[in-house]
């Protein structure tokens, strides 16, 4: 048997209790992030005190994705520096404690301000606790073939997410009648508190046991050895585009953003925008449009009166009618949504393991990305364009593929990124490829599509979900065209230098 198909070492307890901590920071960071589609319209509504089909709050909710990602994308890249200055496992717990509390304080908001201050916290707790945990991994494990296949397979809890929080979300909706208050404020007219402020509560479950494990699992060896001795280099932005840094800097940020405005630019969009013009819903679609011009002209009346005006009770009382009309058709269209949202959060887990299994053949990483650039060249122009219009299992296999496709991209750079970048910079280089690039730049796509791309397909008319749909797969498809190209120049990672 040779050295390379040796087996590694015995894994130890303490081995056991790094994998779990990094599995649940991983999954939380999910879970986290994935509350925003669930709680933003309804808090922003309450806390507003205007119905949720307001346009107000969907330009609030769109503002709140905004101002989250920013802020996530500024002070991750700060914590990126923070991971290299003072500690990966002190910077991660730190993270992971302000992706916890903030969403429990959160629940309590009592302004919109306020609200979205919480958010923006959480966001930047997880775009921290992404570099600091894999920096972390990277570095604990000393066995090269167990630190890659636990890379890999830790970040494939990140999908399952999704599918947690969304559970929980439905368990809160079934059971808030008999769910303490504990002195969360009473949503508008009623006693009870809403249930987006107990989903908000849970975002504090990955505290409690991170709390109780970490003072049992050690700061990476390497860096606190040559800390010790005064040999570990002084972390620094400028560092990252030196002469022999500056290529993987800015080619794996450009990856990280392409892959991430493949995400945001189409998968996101899909289930709330694309989702109603599918065959299958399109009656539900006819039959919601003029109720939705009803209430967008409701809308209007009443954000153009001033707060006192005693004519604006009237006009609630419209719009709430409006609502009652058009949820029992607005229900029908949420189910296709959910089975949308599923199958994509499924294709994203089935992404994750298959990378997994990949960097435990130990497969190039070049060839690695490619497998799964190349197909999405074919895939996502498929989905968007022809699979969109006949509806049914072809499109909802199509973006299962979109999703496996995509998110195994984020488990891609997650294992890539420790490997190029040298000790001292690990965290710094990580955090400014998947903060900068990914967070910053590629979430903008989003609004890329639906704001740019989809109303300049729309012309004069209305926009409709074909229109997003058409604009989702020109905008994932030449970003996929952009990344399979700029991923020819990413460089093979040597062995792991340690400065």
């Amino acid at each position: 048997m040779n050295a390379s198909s040796a087996p590694g070492p015995k894994f130890t307890g303490t081995q056991w209790l790094i994998i779990v901590i990094a599995s649940i920071g991983f999954l939380f960071d999910t879970y986290e992030l994935l509350m925003t589609p669930l709680i933003a319209a309804p808090a922003i509504a309450e806390l507003l005190k205007i119905p949720q089909n307001n346009p107000i709050v969907t330009d609030w909710v769109g503002r709140l994705l905004w101002i989250s990602a920013l802020c996530g994308g500024v002070f991750g890249l700060l914590g990126g520096w923070l991971v290299d200055k003072f500690g990966r496992k002190k910077v991660m717990a730190a993270s992971i404690f302000l992706y916890s509390f903030s969403p429990f304080f959160a629940a309590y908001s009592t302004s919109l301000p306020m609200f979205v201050f919480f958010r923006s916290m959480t966001f930047i707790g997880v775009c921290v606790e992404f570099v600091a945990a894999i920096t972390w991994l990277a570095e604990v494990f000393q066995d090269k073939k167990q630190r890659e296949r636990w890379l890999g397979i830790t970040q494939a809890f990140a999908s399952l997410g999704g599918v947690l929080v969304t559970a929980i979300s439905i368990w809160i909706s079934a059971n808030m009648k008999i769910l303490p208050h504990i002195g969360l404020p009473a949503g508008l007219g009623s006693s009870d508190p809403s249930t987006w402020r107990y989903l908000l509560m849970t975002g504090l479950l990955p505290a409690i046991p991170i709390a109780l494990l970490l003072p049992f699992v050690p700061e990476s060896k390497v860096w606190k050895e040559k800390r010790a001795a005064g040999t570990l280099k002084r972390p620094s932005f400028a560092a990252l585009f030196a002469p022999e840094l500056r290529r993987v800097t800015l080619v794996t940020a450009i990856l990280s953003a392409c892959a991430y405005g493949i995400a945001f630019g189409a998968l996101q969009v899909t289930v709330a925008r694309v989702t109603p013009g599918l065959p299958e819903v399109k009656p539900q679609a006819a039959a919601l449009s003029p109720l939705r011009k009803e209430a967008e002209a409701l809308n209007k009346q009443l954000n153009a009166l001033p707060a006192t005006d005693p004519t604006r009770k009237e006009l609630v009382a419209q719009i709430k009618e409006n609502f009652v009309k058009q949820k029992p058709i607005n229900d029908v269209v949420k189910e296709m949504a959910d089975k949308v949202q599923f199958r994509q959060e499924m294709g994203g887990l089935t992404g994750r393991v298959l990378l997994a299994v990949f960097l435990i053949i130990g497969m190039s990483r070049v060839k690695l990305l490619k497998i799964f650039q190349v197909p999405a060249l074919v895939v996502l122009p498929l989905t968007y364009f022809m699979f969109f219009q006949q509806g049914g299992e072809a499109f909802l296999w199509a973006y299962f593929l979109c999703g496996l496709l995509t998110v195994a991209q984020f488990s891609y750079f997650g294992e890539y990124l420790p490997k190029v970048f040298p000790l001292h910079l690990r965290g710094t280089g990580g955090s400014f490829a998947t903060n900068v690039g990914g967070r910053m730049i590629g979430t903008s796509m989003a609004f890329v599509t639906t704001n740019l791309v989809a109303p300049m397909l729309a012309g004069t008319g209305p926009l409709l979900p074909a229109h997003v749909a058409q604009a989702a797969g020109i905008v994932a498809t030449s970003i996929a065209v952009i990344g399979f190209l700029v991923g020819f120049l990413l460089p093979e990672p040597k062995e792991q230098a340690q400065d």
